[in-house]
């Protein structure tokens, strides 16, 4: 985990009151995504327990299963977008939102996405605990969009040194990229491979069809095949496989 250097310290606080002078939230967090190496946090203003909590247990590998990560490496240009629009529609029902999403206790998100490089991507973070965003809320947020998308790219420019440091990370990244791909190699199919994948990241049937482009009928084929051949019967015994292989990765 990287922190701001000092000549960005006064950056990264502007960033920070810019968005709590636009809406009362309970932390932000800026956040540097790579397409080959873990993500580097640059900066939070959450407290000591709950970035441990976050940020920490997120970095040892729950991020590859995140759906903010995969906007965030597809993105192209800046955005902003709320995480309740942007995640899988089973998401809530998966075993990561459960084991580790829901126990941060956001109850509304908004992000920032801001395209850092080919292979990097920074992403602002403004999380609410205890009540939703309103719309005036959001206006708000979306009123200042231009400062927080300039802010970051500054910061990045002000930082760019330490994406040579991230790389020392790489080998860690493809280390935990290859376990969540080869995952169930030794029994799977590819093709059931590439649903557990999907069901690990919180898609429902109906979404892994319109992912794969097959229809949901073949998909529940798929997904009882390789609930048998893993010998499970839950996506929470799926989950837990992969976690297993993560932690031995």
């Amino acid at each position: 985990m990287l922190s701001a250097t000092t000549g960005t310290q006064a950056l990264c606080q502007s960033l920070v009151a810019a968005v709590d002078h636009a809406v009362v939230n309970n932390g932000t967090c800026l956040m540097a995504f790579y397409e080959e190496s873990p993500p580097d946090i640059l900066h939070h203003s959450m407290d000591p327990g709950t970035a441990r909590h976050y940020l920490d247990r997120y970095l040892a590998g729950p991020y590859l299963l995140d759906p903010l990560y995969q906007l965030a490496i597809r993105t192209r240009k800046a955005t902003a977008c709320r995480f309740r629009d942007a995640i899988p529609d089973r998401f809530r029902s998966s075993e990561y939102y459960r084991q580790y999403y829901e126990r941060t206790h956001l109850r509304d998100e908004m992000d920032f996405l801001v395209p850092a490089g080919p292979k990097a991507k920074l992403v602002l973070v403004v999380g609410r605990f205890h009540r939703r965003f309103s719309k005036n809320e959001l206006r708000r947020m979306e009123s200042i969009e231009a400062i927080i998308f300039s802010t970051m790219a500054q910061i990045w420019e002000a930082e760019r040194g330490m994406s040579q440091a991230n790389s020392r990370d790489g080998r860690l990244h493809r280390r935990l990229a290859q376990c969540l791909a080869d995952f169930g190699a030794a029994t799977l199919t590819r093709r059931e491979r590439q649903i557990a994948q999907l069901l690990l990241r919180g898609h429902s049937a109906k979404s892994v069809a319109r992912e794969l482009r097959i229809a949901p009928g073949t998909v529940m084929v798929h997904k009882r095949n390789l609930f048998a051949k893993l010998s499970i019967t839950s996506q929470y015994e799926l989950f837990s496989l992969f976690i297993n292989e993560l932690s031995n990765t």
